[in-house]
């Protein structure tokens, strides 16, 4: 039978297209109607997590992936110092300004365990169970445009820090502790880490994760919330709190200010792709200059 303008809700009123939630922008429902409701969203498609209290269960996951991250990465570069001999000197070791190549590499691949679990669990939890549709991750051939975001990610650091560098003792510290103590191949692996993996894990997690779980608890995905400038403020808001949570998951006071903005940017390049593939090669594309950065004179932000 030729289905009207409007489903039929089972002990309810009609729900009209207009009613479904929408991702910011995205101009697609959730749930196309008929026969399609159990197939998985295309990635362009997803507007999960479909209601409020959906969006509150994806931060909490958020929350304890985090916290998870933390507790693997403590665990793994036990055993990594166990496994070369320094489980005695761990101690100062952590206290090094630039500690050796496992103890980076253990560290960021026990934080991205939690990066995964996250997303994994609000997707199984309160989304289709299809990771890559649910979050956004796809790959187009405009996403090569993220190679100027990134670059103009770092002039525009660069810019931001210009009259205040001189006054920052300890603005290269932490990439001196990321890649200060790796040399020949050693380097090579923290290079690829943080070039690859980072943008990657990071992007999952803090624009596929976070951004759309607090834009979800800010009301600002649904049609039926505020429109106008009301919804601009809440998609605004929702931009700026994940750029300011990204600058702050790094414990990096110095170079708080750089990440966030550059956190920002990357939020509203989500909200414009409707994915995270040109997120993941403008942060790659950003790291991958401060690596270039370091092997010229050691400096520059990374993350």
């Amino acid at each position: 039978m030729a289905s009207s303008g409007n489903e039929e809700v089972p002990g309810g009123a009609p729900e009209s297209e207009g009613d479904r939630p929408q991702w910011p922008g995205s101009g697609y429902s959730q749930m196309p109607p008929g026969p399609q409701l159990h197939q998985p969203p295309t990635p362009l498609r997803a507007a999960v997590p479909a209601t409020r209290s959906d969006a509150t269960v994806w931060v909490v996951c958020a929350a304890v992936g985090f916290l998870v991250g933390q507790i693997v990465a403590l665990i793994a570069i036990s055993v990594a110092a166990g496994l070369t001999g320094n489980g005695n000197r761990l101690a100062a070791i952590e206290n090094l300004a630039a500690p050796p190549a496992w103890y980076i590499g253990s560290g960021l691949v026990g934080l991205w365990v939690g990066f995964f679990l996250g997303p994994v669990l609000a997707s199984r939890v309160r989304g289709t169970k299809h990771l890559a549709a649910d979050l956004g991750v796809a790959f187009r051939p405009a996403d090569l445009w993220g190679i100027a975001i990134g670059i103009g990610g770092q002039v525009l650091v660069t810019l931001l820090y210009l009259p205040f560098i001189s006054h920052l003792s300890n603005f290269n510290a932490p990439t001196t502790k990321l890649t200060g103590g790796a040399h020949g191949a050693s380097f090579l692996v923290i290079s690829v880490l943080t070039v690859v993996g980072a943008p990657f894990f990071e992007e999952l997690f803090f624009r596929g994760l976070l951004l759309r779980g607090l834009l979800g608890l800010f009301g600002a995905t649904g049609s039926r919330t505020s429109t106008g400038a009301a919804r601009v403020v809440l998609i605004g808001l929702a931009v700026v709190l994940d750029g300011l949570l990204f600058g702050l998951a790094h414990g990096e006071l110095e170079q708080l200010a750089g990440l966030a903005v550059f956190g920002c940017i990357l939020a509203v390049v989500a909200l414009k792709t409707q994915r995270l593939g040109m997120n993941m090669v403008s942060h790659a594309t950003f790291n991958l200059v401060a690596v270039l950065a370091i092997v010229s004179n050691r400096s520059g932000v990374i993350h």
